[in-house]
């Protein structure tokens, strides 16, 4: 008698992405393998099966891909020849190379985005501190964002460049740099949807991403006050770049909000992310189905889940580390303001101004909601002690 075994998936990257998508597969009863950088990683700590070697090696890829049946990411930053090369073995890889070339390279992310006709900042690749003060002139003077194409994420590989003396340290780093003109944006949206090999495809709720010192602090979901057509235009605009760009899994469009002259509301694609994001952990308590979840559905092809909210309001608050390491014992005060309250923690040590959990409430009240975030992601850090 044969029986059906249930599928392996394969993670490369062992942060709290990774850790948080094993989790959603559990009640599914799928299996991961894991490749990590230490032991010590966030995914690694509850992952059964964890392979420790470097993702920049395509020998130690090839050996990770025996017994997987797809290979997914908690990063964009597999050389994408790697990509190619397990995939010409025959490895089931999602998003494949050809769709995650764009989030790996900002560079190549913004020339196909102006072919497919997608609104962005204007743009161009520079070459040195002179040609990045000529690009300056051509978008109306300083100051302009300066960006190393490969390796940025959260605030690092990002200049706001105010002269051209300033324009100097991106070109550092010995990667092409590109330049974008300084937006003068109304705030931060973020546009999630999912994509399964087949094409079928789910939109979330557009939600606002409030940013502190270029890190994700605050997710509000949906985006209060955002025009109804608007938030269509958005969530159409993130379906049409997955399907243009074959995306499998998870892809976050980051977006600015602007507002013309006239009052009139638009919006620019930012950037782009082939895996769960951060403007998606509300999901996990405040959708039917969250982007975790349907991550690993679309990887495996199987149906994707009903991604409608549960609540009016959830709000994501990040906890970021402080000088208050024992944040076990603010469960005892959080718990018992906030019975509502669900603490995700992603197993690392406490540092300063490093993402070591978040938060998530829900209900129908925003400015409640609101309060009951903060006041719980400040607690547990230790900037607020009542």
């Amino acid at each position: 008698m044969e029986y059906v075994t249930f599928p392996v998936v394969g993670m490369v990257g062992g942060g709290q992405l990774a850790r948080m998508t094993h989790e959603a597969g559990i009640p599914l009863g799928i299996r991961f393998k894991l490749l990590s950088d230490t032991p010590q990683d966030s995914a690694a700590q509850v992952v059964s099966e964890v392979v420790i070697g470097d993702y920049r090696d395509l020998d130690t890829l090839r050996a990770f891909a025996r017994g997987c049946d797809v290979i997914t990411f908690d990063h964009e930053h597999v050389p994408t020849e790697h990509l190619r090369a397990l995939e010409a073995d025959g490895v089931v890889v999602r998003p494949g190379p050809d769709a995650l070339v764009h989030a790996h390279d900002k560079g190549v992310m913004r020339a196909k985005l102006t072919e497919i006709g997608a609104p962005c900042p204007r743009h161009r690749i520079v070459s040195d501190p002179a040609d990045a003060a000529a690009f300056a002139e051509e978008v109306g003077g300083f100051p302009v964002i300066l960006k190393t194409v490969r390796g940025g994420y959260d605030g690092k590989g990002v200049w706001f460049v105010r002269t051209p003396a300033d324009a100097e340290d991106p070109f550092r780093a010995g990667v092409p740099v590109l330049a974008e003109e300084k937006v003068d944006f109304v705030r931060e949206l973020a546009a999630d949807v999912v994509r399964s090999p087949h094409g079928q495809a789910v939109a979330y709720p557009v939600v606002e991403s409030q940013q502190v010192d270029g890190v994700c602090d605050t997710v509000i979901a949906p985006a209060p006050g955002l025009d109804e057509a608007l938030s269509g235009e958005a969530q159409q605009l993130a379906l049409r770049i997955a399907n243009e760009l074959g995306v499998v899994g998870h892809l976050a469009v980051e977006l600015f909000e602007t507002r013309s002259e006239d009052g009139t509301p638009g919006i620019l694609v930012n950037e782009l992310a082939m895996r769960p994001h951060n403007s998606g952990h509300w999901t996990q308590d405040g959708a039917i189905t969250s982007q975790f979840a349907n991550h690993v559905r679309a990887v495996l092809d199987l149906p994707l889940g009903d991604p409608r909210p549960r609540a009016k309001w959830t709000v994501m608050c990040n906890v970021l580390g402080g000088d208050y390491p024992d944040m076990y014992q603010a469960y005892l005060h959080c718990m018992a303001r906030d019975p509502q309250l669900k603490i995700h923690m992603y197993g690392k040590d406490v540092k300063p101004g490093r993402k070591v959990g978040h938060v998530n409430t829900y209900g129908d009240d925003l400015d409640d909601v609101l309060e009951r975030a903060r006041h719980a992601a400040g607690y547990l850090r230790g900037t607020i002690t009542e």
